[in-house]
C-alpha cells in the first residue's frame, strides 16, 4: 500500500531528478522551445518540495494536490498548469484514502493524464509530455518499471516526429530531429516514482 510518506518521497525524488536533469532539459528546449523548461521545473519542484515537508499532508491525494497546486503557482509559461493539473487531477481522483494501491494509482494517473490532454488539446504524436505519459498511465497499471520503460521509450519517440502543439509547432519541419522537453521530463517525473517504490519495498 502506498501513504502520504510514499507520495512526498515521490515528490522529493522528482524534485532530485529535474534538479539533476535541469541543463539537459532547457538544452533540449533551446532547440524547439524557449529554452527555459529546466529551470522553470527546477524552481517549480523545489517549491513542492518545501510545501509537502511543511505542510505535511495526511493523505496520497492531499499530497498531489498540493503539489500541483504549488506548480501552477510557480511555474511560468506552459509546463506549470500542465504538470499542476496531472498531479491535481490524480489526487483527487485518489480521493481521501490514507493509503492507495498501484492499481488505484494506476487509475487516478491515468485520470490526470487525461485532464492534460483536455488541457492542452494534444494526443499521442502530436511531441508533447502526452507521448511519454500515456504509455506509462497504461503500462502502470501492471508495474513501477513496465511504466519507466514506457515513458523513456515514449519520450525517445518524439526524435522523428514534428510538433503539432505549443511553441515547438511555430518550427514545423524543423521540430523534427529533437527529443521534446516535456516528454522528457515526464519521463523523469514517471522515473521518480518507480525509484521511490523500489527504494520503499513497493512492487516494482
Amino acid at each position: 500500500m502506498l501513504d502520504a510518506d510514499f507520495f512526498r518521497r515521490w515528490m522529493m525524488a522528482a524534485a532530485a531528478a529535474v534538479d539533476r536533469e535541469a541543463d539537459r532539459l532547457t538544452e533540449l528546449d533551446s532547440a524547439i522551445g524557449d529554452a527555459d523548461h529546466g529551470s522553470n521545473l527546477r524552481r517549480g519542484f523545489a517549491a513542492v518540495t518545501a510545501v509537502v515537508e511543511k505542510d505535511a499532508p495526511a493523505t496520497p491525494g492531499a499530497v498531489l494536490t498540493l503539489a500541483g497546486r504549488q506548480l501552477i503557482s510557480t511555474v511560468g509559461g506552459a509546463s506549470g498548469p500542465l504538470y499542476g493539473t496531472l498531479l491535481r487531477r490524480t489526487g483527487k481522483a485518489l480521493g481521501e484514502e490514507a493509503e492507495v494501491t498501484r492499481d488505484q494509482l494506476a487509475q487516478a494517473f491515468a485520470a490526470g493524464v487525461a485532464a492534460v490532454g483536455q488541457l492542452g488539446g494534444a494526443q499521442a504524436g502530436d511531441k508533447t509530455m502526452l507521448d511519454a505519459l500515456l504509455p506509462a498511465a497504461e503500462a502502470l497499471a501492471s508495474s513501477f518499471r513496465g511504466a519507466v520503460d514506457a515513458a523513456r521509450a515514449g519520450a525517445e519517440a518524439t526524435v522523428p516526429l514534428q510538433a503539432r502543439k505549443g511553441r515547438a509547432s511555430y518550427l514545423g519541419e524543423r521540430s523534427i530531429g529533437h527529443q521534446d522537453p516535456g516528454a522528457t521530463s515526464a519521463a523523469l517525473l514517471v522515473e521518480a516514482l518507480a525509484c521511490t517504490a523500489v527504494d520503499g519495498g513497493a512492487e516494482a
